[in-house]
């Protein structure tokens, strides 16, 4: 089920493989979605507060690993595009080994600096214990993510983007089952919620395994690949590593955002983590389209199509505008009953929702510059360009940093959520000159290339 990105309409090729990602990226936002919808049901909106607060340091942990392992898959669509089977295989070991060093690093690290990461966030206390019991353990599943991303980012670098998606509705499916299992039979509270996510995720990053391993050869490292090679570790850490920052980067701004919106109390925090819950369920489209350039830019960056590129981003650019204008009036039309799911039948609404909607409305007035940076940062990162989107990511924190540092010192939660408005405004303008530079650097070097192969 590999599909070749190198030749035919850009168009149909680039919504064909990211339908399936888009589906896959709703079901993966249902892991942590679910579990808030169930704890802020059945646990009590504290507890909706507690896991809410660590939504930051959840994207901070898993998305520094991700992009780490993300990265390393990089180089296998670049050799998936320019047909070379043996370099591919060898780019998945490798990557796979470099992955369980990632694994062993960011779980150590995390558990040991999490409660005075909490601390620091300025959260609430009335919530703290939860927060901890939740964090701690999503990040003793660490490995789970990591392989998980890793294996489907593998099947998605040869052109499969269906499988991922197949295996992910089982086990967000399974994720659903786990939840009322552990929450309103056994209850466990946030801990069971928290445990529900690492499970499902582990099925699907065995059933990931199982399917590479019996039905797609061209990933299937052979015994004689299985030991770290040097061009390919630096080629993949030189990838990984700025991306694994990049996200990074990110996530500390959106850090210190939600220490700017904890000094407003659990109930502005809960209101806040139900309209941003909802919020990333709605632009999974834009990340979809962003997952589905990174691998057609790799193909047609190792077949050596610059044109096509350039095409593509085009195509992709005018897609994600359309769908930006979509995803902004959802927010206005549905926000209101879309955060009744999260809150029990006892809670004022009324409350929730005055705090909610100037997080939304504010966020929702952006959606075209935010898709924009999908598209430039993969673009590049397709090209095996890590340091620039990285920085894109340093523009993002500065602007947070800056807004959540006036909000903090104003005591204003409408400017604590003006942070990611200023921040993709900020980033999309770096990453879209970034492009531009990084398109002309691209095209000169084949050109010099080509010139001296015709020597």
């Amino acid at each position: 089920m590999e599909t070749d990105m190198t030749r035919g309409n850009p168009l149909p090729i680039i919504l064909k493989f990211t339908l399936p990602l888009l589906i896959g990226n709703i079901f993966q936002q249902l892991y942590n979605m679910v579990d808030t919808i169930i704890v802020g049901r059945f646990v009590g909106s504290d507890a909706l507060a507690a896991v809410g607060s660590t939504g930051t340091i959840m994207f901070l942990v898993i998305g520094f690993s991700q992009g780490m392992s993300t990265g390393f898959t990089v180089l296998t669509s670049q050799r998936f595009g320019a047909r070379d089977e043996e370099g591919t295989k060898r780019s998945v070991a490798n990557g796979i080994l470099l992955s369980l060093f990632v694994v062993l690093i960011m779980t150590t690290v995390s558990l040991t600096f999490m409660r005075p990461l909490l601390k620091l966030m300025n959260t609430p206390a009335n919530i703290t214990t939860d927060a901890y019991t939740y964090i701690s353990i999503i990040c003793m599943g660490i490995a789970a993510n990591v392989f998980y991303n890793l294996f489907s980012s593998y099947l998605r670098s040869v052109g499969n983007s269906r499988i991922p998606l197949m295996f992910l509705v089982f086990s967000a499916s399974f994720n659903v089952v786990l939840d009322l299992i552990f929450i309103i039979v056994f209850q466990l509270g946030v801990a069971g919620a928290a445990w529900a996510t690492n499970v499902s995720q582990g099925i699907s990053a065995i059933l990931c395994i199982l399917y590479i391993t019996k039905k797609v050869p061209v990933l299937t490292p052979l015994k004689s690949h299985w030991k770290l090679h040097r061009y390919e570790s630096r080629i993949q850490l030189s990838i990984g590593i700025p991306m694994a920052l990049q996200f990074a980067i990110t996530a500390s701004g959106t850090i210190i955002m939600q220490s700017a919106v904890n000094l407003f109390g659990s109930i502005a925090v809960a209101s806040y983590t139900a309209a941003n819950k909802f919020q990333s369920m709605v632009i999974q489209g834009m990340i979809a389209m962003g997952q589905t350039m990174a691998t057609y830019v790799g193909q047609n960056y190792g077949k050596g199509d610059i044109g096509r590129i350039r095409r593509g981003v085009r195509v992709a650019i005018l897609t994600e505008i359309v769908y930006a204008v979509v995803c902004t009036t959802v927010v206005y039309l549905l926000l209101p009953y879309a955060l009744r799911l999260f809150f029990s039948k006892d809670v004022d609404i009324t409350e929730i929702l005055s705090w909610a909607k100037i997080y939304s409305y504010m966020c929702a007035a952006f959606y075209i510059p935010l898709g924009t940076i999908f598209i430039f940062r993969n673009a590049m990162q397709g090209c095996g360009y890590g340091f620039l989107p990285m920085m894109g990511g340093v523009v993002e924190l500065a602007a947070r940093m800056f807004t959540a540092i006036l909000a903090i010192r104003l005591f204003s939660y409408p400017i604590a959520c003006a942070c990611d408005p200023l921040a993709w405004l900020s980033a999309a303008l770096f990453t879209g000159i970034s492009y531009v530079f990084v398109m002309k650097k691209v095209e000169k070097n084949r050109t010099y290339r080509s010139a001296g192969s015709s020597l």
